[in-house]
Protein backbone atom coordinates (compact mmCIF):
# COMPACT_ATOMS: atom_id res chain seq x y z
CA UNK A 1 0.00 0.00 0.00
CA UNK A 2 1.63 3.17 -0.65
CA UNK A 3 1.89 5.33 2.11
CA UNK A 4 -0.08 8.43 2.34
CA UNK A 5 -0.42 11.65 4.47
CA UNK A 6 -2.10 15.21 5.29
CA UNK A 7 0.78 16.32 6.50
CA UNK A 8 0.42 19.29 8.74
CA UNK A 9 3.74 21.05 9.64
CA UNK A 10 4.06 22.58 13.25
CA UNK A 11 7.07 25.07 13.04
CA UNK A 12 9.98 25.21 15.03
CA UNK A 13 8.12 25.23 18.85
CA UNK A 14 9.61 24.02 21.99
CA UNK A 15 12.63 22.42 20.68
CA UNK A 16 15.23 22.71 22.62
CA UNK A 17 18.25 22.62 20.23
CA UNK A 18 19.07 24.59 17.15
CA UNK A 19 21.05 22.13 14.68
CA UNK A 20 23.16 23.02 12.42
CA UNK A 21 20.52 22.55 9.37
CA UNK A 22 17.40 23.43 10.55
CA UNK A 23 15.42 26.09 9.21
CA UNK A 24 11.91 24.82 9.23
CA UNK A 25 9.63 27.61 8.38
CA UNK A 26 11.78 27.43 5.12
CA UNK A 27 11.92 23.45 4.64
CA UNK A 28 7.67 23.44 5.70
CA UNK A 29 7.13 26.92 3.95
CA UNK A 30 5.21 27.15 6.90
CA UNK A 31 5.38 30.99 8.55
CA UNK A 32 2.77 30.26 11.55
CA UNK A 33 2.34 27.69 14.15
CA UNK A 34 -1.35 26.10 12.82
CA UNK A 35 -4.57 26.31 15.56
CA UNK A 36 -6.96 23.44 15.93
CA UNK A 37 -9.40 25.34 13.75
CA UNK A 38 -6.57 24.88 11.53
CA UNK A 39 -6.45 21.49 11.46
CA UNK A 40 -10.33 20.49 11.45
CA UNK A 41 -10.14 22.65 7.81
CA UNK A 42 -7.58 20.71 6.55
CA UNK A 43 -8.54 17.29 7.50
CA UNK A 44 -12.57 18.05 6.39
CA UNK A 45 -10.80 19.03 2.66
CA UNK A 46 -9.12 16.19 2.51
CA UNK A 47 -11.82 14.08 3.54
CA UNK A 48 -13.75 15.08 1.05
CA UNK A 49 -10.87 14.80 -1.55
CA UNK A 50 -8.87 11.59 -0.92
CA UNK A 51 -11.06 8.10 -2.14
CA UNK A 52 -9.27 6.14 0.74
CA UNK A 53 -9.23 7.99 3.59
CA UNK A 54 -8.85 4.59 5.46
CA UNK A 55 -5.39 4.67 4.40
CA UNK A 56 -4.37 7.68 5.11
CA UNK A 57 -2.64 9.02 8.28
CA UNK A 58 -3.23 12.82 9.31
CA UNK A 59 0.82 13.60 9.83
CA UNK A 60 2.34 16.50 12.16
CA UNK A 61 5.70 17.43 10.90
CA UNK A 62 8.08 19.62 12.14
CA UNK A 63 10.92 17.48 13.92
CA UNK A 64 9.59 18.06 17.65
CA UNK A 65 6.00 17.69 18.05
CA UNK A 66 6.56 16.24 21.47
CA UNK A 67 8.52 18.85 23.01
CA UNK A 68 6.00 21.76 22.36
CA UNK A 69 3.76 22.58 25.21
CA UNK A 70 1.51 19.67 26.32
CA UNK A 71 -1.83 22.06 25.77
CA UNK A 72 -0.96 23.37 22.54
CA UNK A 73 -0.47 19.74 21.63
CA UNK A 74 -3.58 17.92 23.18
CA UNK A 75 -5.61 20.91 21.41
CA UNK A 76 -4.35 19.81 17.80
CA UNK A 77 -4.42 16.03 18.73
CA UNK A 78 -8.00 16.68 19.82
CA UNK A 79 -8.79 17.98 16.96
CA UNK A 80 -7.20 15.74 14.44
CA UNK A 81 -9.19 12.82 16.71
CA UNK A 82 -12.59 14.12 15.16
CA UNK A 83 -11.76 12.77 11.51
CA UNK A 84 -10.56 9.16 13.03
CA UNK A 85 -12.60 6.11 13.03
CA UNK A 86 -14.59 3.94 10.42
CA UNK A 87 -14.80 6.06 6.59
CA UNK A 88 -12.15 8.65 8.28
CA UNK A 89 -8.62 8.81 8.35
CA UNK A 90 -6.88 5.50 10.24
CA UNK A 91 -4.38 7.12 12.24
CA UNK A 92 -2.21 9.99 13.29
CA UNK A 93 1.40 10.01 12.20
CA UNK A 94 3.86 12.31 14.46
CA UNK A 95 8.19 13.02 14.01
CA UNK A 96 9.50 14.13 17.01
CA UNK A 97 12.93 13.93 18.51
CA UNK A 98 14.47 11.32 20.30
CA UNK A 99 15.04 12.73 23.41
CA UNK A 100 11.16 13.37 24.04
CA UNK A 101 9.94 10.27 24.39
CA UNK A 102 9.06 8.11 27.79
CA UNK A 103 6.36 6.24 28.97
CA UNK A 104 4.20 9.20 29.90
CA UNK A 105 4.02 10.62 27.01
CA UNK A 106 3.35 7.62 24.54
CA UNK A 107 0.60 6.66 27.12
CA UNK A 108 -0.91 9.93 26.13
CA UNK A 109 -0.12 9.41 22.46
CA UNK A 110 -1.81 6.40 22.36
CA UNK A 111 -5.03 7.73 24.28
CA UNK A 112 -5.25 10.33 21.58
CA UNK A 113 -5.06 7.66 18.27
CA UNK A 114 -1.65 8.11 17.43
CA UNK A 115 -0.75 5.17 15.14
CA UNK A 116 2.87 6.37 13.83
CA UNK A 117 5.56 8.01 15.56
CA UNK A 118 8.35 8.91 13.34
CA UNK A 119 12.46 10.27 15.43
CA UNK A 120 14.50 12.19 13.73
CA UNK A 121 17.61 10.32 14.22
CA UNK A 122 19.47 12.23 11.47
CA UNK A 123 23.04 10.11 12.36
CA UNK A 124 24.11 7.39 14.64
CA UNK A 125 27.61 9.17 15.35
CA UNK A 126 27.27 10.62 18.44
CA UNK A 127 30.57 12.90 17.05
CA UNK A 128 28.52 13.84 14.18
CA UNK A 129 25.36 14.42 16.80
CA UNK A 130 27.57 16.79 18.89
CA UNK A 131 29.27 18.85 15.90
CA UNK A 132 25.66 19.56 14.46
CA UNK A 133 24.19 20.68 17.77
CA UNK A 134 21.37 17.68 17.74
CA UNK A 135 20.93 18.00 21.69
CA UNK A 136 20.81 14.22 21.97
CA UNK A 137 22.99 11.07 21.86
CA UNK A 138 22.77 7.67 19.33
CA UNK A 139 21.94 5.54 22.62
CA UNK A 140 18.90 7.91 22.76
CA UNK A 141 17.77 6.81 19.68
CA UNK A 142 18.05 3.05 19.88
CA UNK A 143 15.94 3.61 23.47
CA UNK A 144 13.26 5.74 22.33
CA UNK A 145 12.91 3.36 19.55
CA UNK A 146 12.69 0.17 21.74
CA UNK A 147 10.19 1.83 23.88
CA UNK A 148 7.94 3.08 20.41
CA UNK A 149 8.09 -0.75 19.51
CA UNK A 150 6.99 -1.78 23.08
CA UNK A 151 4.08 0.34 22.90
CA UNK A 152 2.75 -0.95 19.47
CA UNK A 153 3.74 2.26 17.10
CA UNK A 154 4.61 2.18 13.92
CA UNK A 155 8.08 3.53 13.99
CA UNK A 156 9.84 5.49 11.39
CA UNK A 157 13.40 6.83 11.68
CA UNK A 158 14.68 9.67 9.75
CA UNK A 159 18.40 10.20 8.75
CA UNK A 160 20.41 12.71 7.09
CA UNK A 161 23.35 12.26 4.57
CA UNK A 162 26.18 14.54 4.45
CA UNK A 163 26.48 16.26 7.66
CA UNK A 164 28.95 18.38 8.83
CA UNK A 165 31.97 16.17 10.18
CA UNK A 166 30.10 13.26 8.96
CA UNK A 167 32.57 10.73 6.83
CA UNK A 168 31.12 7.65 4.64
CA UNK A 169 32.20 5.13 7.67
CA UNK A 170 29.84 7.35 9.69
CA UNK A 171 26.90 7.05 6.94
CA UNK A 172 27.86 3.16 6.76
CA UNK A 173 27.32 3.18 10.72
CA UNK A 174 24.21 4.61 10.45
CA UNK A 175 22.57 2.99 8.17
CA UNK A 176 23.81 -0.03 9.69
CA UNK A 177 22.34 0.88 13.43
CA UNK A 178 19.18 1.68 11.55
CA UNK A 179 19.03 -1.82 10.14
CA UNK A 180 19.81 -3.08 13.26
CA UNK A 181 16.71 -1.11 14.78
CA UNK A 182 14.54 -2.43 11.52
CA UNK A 183 12.23 0.41 11.75
CA UNK A 184 8.64 -0.01 9.60
CA UNK A 185 9.88 3.18 7.81
CA UNK A 186 13.01 4.99 7.08
CA UNK A 187 13.28 8.87 5.58
CA UNK A 188 16.73 9.28 4.02
CA UNK A 189 17.58 13.04 3.76
CA UNK A 190 20.60 13.97 1.85
CA UNK A 191 21.91 17.58 3.54
CA UNK A 192 20.46 20.78 1.88
CA UNK A 193 22.18 23.81 3.19
CA UNK A 194 19.47 26.81 4.02
CA UNK A 195 19.97 29.91 4.65
CA UNK A 196 20.20 31.48 8.00
CA UNK A 197 21.22 28.22 9.14
CA UNK A 198 25.01 27.81 11.10
CA UNK A 199 25.74 24.77 8.44
CA UNK A 200 25.45 27.91 5.63
CA UNK A 201 27.91 29.79 7.63
CA UNK A 202 30.12 27.10 8.09
CA UNK A 203 29.67 26.46 4.24
CA UNK A 204 30.47 29.85 3.19
CA UNK A 205 33.74 29.94 5.45
CA UNK A 206 35.17 27.09 3.88
CA UNK A 207 34.81 25.14 7.23
CA UNK A 208 32.72 22.73 5.92
CA UNK A 209 32.90 20.96 2.61
CA UNK A 210 30.53 18.24 1.18
CA UNK A 211 31.19 15.56 -1.28
CA UNK A 212 30.54 15.78 -4.67
CA UNK A 213 26.35 15.44 -5.40
CA UNK A 214 27.01 12.44 -7.47
CA UNK A 215 28.58 10.60 -4.09
CA UNK A 216 26.33 11.63 -2.37
CA UNK A 217 23.53 9.72 -4.80
CA UNK A 218 25.91 6.96 -4.98
CA UNK A 219 25.44 6.51 -0.82
CA UNK A 220 22.00 7.16 -1.14
CA UNK A 221 21.19 4.86 -3.52
CA UNK A 222 22.89 1.87 -1.65
CA UNK A 223 21.23 2.87 1.80
CA UNK A 224 17.87 2.86 -0.62
CA UNK A 225 18.69 -0.62 -1.80
CA UNK A 226 19.93 -2.04 1.72
CA UNK A 227 16.66 -0.73 3.55
CA UNK A 228 14.10 -1.77 1.15
CA UNK A 229 16.07 -5.63 0.57
CA UNK A 230 15.60 -5.47 3.93
CA UNK A 231 11.65 -5.04 4.14
CA UNK A 232 12.22 -1.48 5.77
CA UNK A 233 10.26 0.85 3.20
CA UNK A 234 12.07 3.88 2.14
CA UNK A 235 8.66 6.80 2.62
CA UNK A 236 11.30 9.55 1.46
CA UNK A 237 14.22 10.14 -0.42
CA UNK A 238 15.41 13.48 -0.88
CA UNK A 239 14.27 16.75 0.57
CA UNK A 240 10.48 17.44 -0.75
CA UNK A 241 10.02 19.92 -3.61
CA UNK A 242 9.46 23.18 -2.06
CA UNK A 243 10.18 27.10 -3.75
CA UNK A 244 11.07 27.71 -0.30
CA UNK A 245 13.89 25.53 -0.52
CA UNK A 246 15.06 26.30 -4.09
CA UNK A 247 14.79 30.37 -3.06
CA UNK A 248 17.20 29.72 0.01
CA UNK A 249 19.33 26.82 -0.24
CA UNK A 250 23.03 27.58 -0.71
CA UNK A 251 24.79 24.58 -1.27
CA UNK A 252 23.69 21.05 -0.93
CA UNK A 253 22.18 17.52 -2.93
CA UNK A 254 18.64 19.42 -3.40
CA UNK A 255 17.14 17.84 -6.91
CA UNK A 256 13.67 17.53 -7.58
CA UNK A 257 14.18 13.89 -8.56
CA UNK A 258 16.27 12.78 -6.30
CA UNK A 259 15.11 9.50 -5.32
CA UNK A 260 15.03 8.63 -8.92
CA UNK A 261 18.70 9.53 -9.44
CA UNK A 262 18.92 6.97 -6.99
CA UNK A 263 16.95 4.37 -8.03
CA UNK A 264 18.46 5.12 -12.15
CA UNK A 265 21.73 4.20 -10.24
CA UNK A 266 20.64 1.34 -8.05
CA UNK A 267 19.59 -0.40 -11.91
CA UNK A 268 22.58 0.74 -14.17
CA UNK A 269 25.11 -0.57 -11.56
CA UNK A 270 22.96 -4.44 -11.84
CA UNK A 271 22.62 -4.15 -15.66
CA UNK A 272 26.56 -3.74 -15.58
CA UNK A 273 27.31 -6.62 -13.56
CA UNK A 274 24.61 -8.14 -15.83
CA UNK A 275 26.33 -7.33 -19.06
CA UNK A 276 29.58 -8.07 -17.34
CA UNK A 277 29.20 -11.66 -16.13
CA UNK A 278 27.67 -12.69 -19.59
CA UNK A 279 30.59 -10.43 -21.43
CA UNK A 280 27.69 -9.68 -23.51
CA UNK A 281 29.46 -6.54 -24.70
CA UNK A 282 31.65 -8.61 -26.93
CA UNK A 283 28.18 -10.85 -28.35
CA UNK A 284 26.42 -7.76 -29.68
CA UNK A 285 25.56 -4.29 -29.62
CA UNK A 286 22.05 -4.68 -27.96
CA UNK A 287 20.95 -5.50 -24.78
CA UNK A 288 17.44 -6.32 -23.48
CA UNK A 289 16.69 -6.78 -19.26
CA UNK A 290 13.58 -7.81 -17.66
CA UNK A 291 12.50 -5.63 -14.92
CA UNK A 292 9.22 -5.26 -12.81
CA UNK A 293 6.80 -3.29 -14.83
CA UNK A 294 6.64 -0.94 -11.95
CA UNK A 295 10.30 -0.17 -12.43
CA UNK A 296 10.76 0.08 -16.49
CA UNK A 297 11.02 4.07 -15.96
CA UNK A 298 13.32 3.86 -13.15
CA UNK A 299 15.43 1.07 -15.23
CA UNK A 300 15.91 3.33 -17.46
CA UNK A 301 17.21 6.28 -15.67
CA UNK A 302 16.12 9.80 -14.86
CA UNK A 303 15.09 11.53 -18.19
CA UNK A 304 16.21 7.71 -19.77
CA UNK A 305 19.67 8.79 -18.45
CA UNK A 306 20.69 4.81 -18.52
CA UNK A 307 19.58 4.48 -21.81
CA UNK A 308 22.02 7.44 -22.58
CA UNK A 309 24.62 6.01 -20.58
CA UNK A 310 25.22 2.50 -21.96
CA UNK A 311 24.34 4.12 -25.59
CA UNK A 312 27.75 5.78 -25.01
CA UNK A 313 29.88 2.29 -24.14
CA UNK A 314 28.33 1.14 -27.37
CA UNK A 315 25.36 -0.82 -25.77
CA UNK A 316 21.95 -0.51 -26.81
CA UNK A 317 19.64 -1.41 -24.20
CA UNK A 318 15.78 -2.25 -24.26
CA UNK A 319 13.57 -2.71 -20.94
CA UNK A 320 10.52 -4.70 -20.76
CA UNK A 321 8.26 -5.99 -18.00
CA UNK A 322 8.35 -9.05 -15.92
CA UNK A 323 5.93 -9.41 -12.90
CA UNK A 324 8.01 -11.84 -11.50
CA UNK A 325 10.88 -10.17 -11.20
CA UNK A 326 10.99 -8.15 -7.54
CA UNK A 327 11.57 -4.45 -7.46
CA UNK A 328 15.51 -3.35 -7.71
CA UNK A 329 15.88 -6.34 -9.59
CA UNK A 330 17.14 -7.03 -13.71
CA UNK A 331 17.59 -9.91 -15.92
CA UNK A 332 19.97 -10.08 -19.11
CA UNK A 333 17.46 -11.95 -21.78
CA UNK A 334 20.31 -14.35 -23.48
Amino acid sequence: MKHSNISIFVPHIGCPNMCSFCNQHIISGAESAPTADDVRKICSQALEEIKNPENTEIAFFGGSFTAIPRSYMTELLTAAGDFLGEGKFRGIRISTRPDFIDDEILKLLKDFGVTSIELGAQSMSDRVLEANNRGHTAEDVSSASRLIRKYGFELGLQMMVGLYKSTCDDERLTMEKILELHPDTVRIYPVVILEGTRLAELYKSGEYEPVPFERAVEMCAHMLCEFEESGIAVIKCGLHASEFVEADMVGGYYHQAFRELCEGLIYRERMEREISEAQAENACGGCVFSVNPRCISKALGHRKSNVEYFKNKGINIRVIGNESIPKYQCKLRK
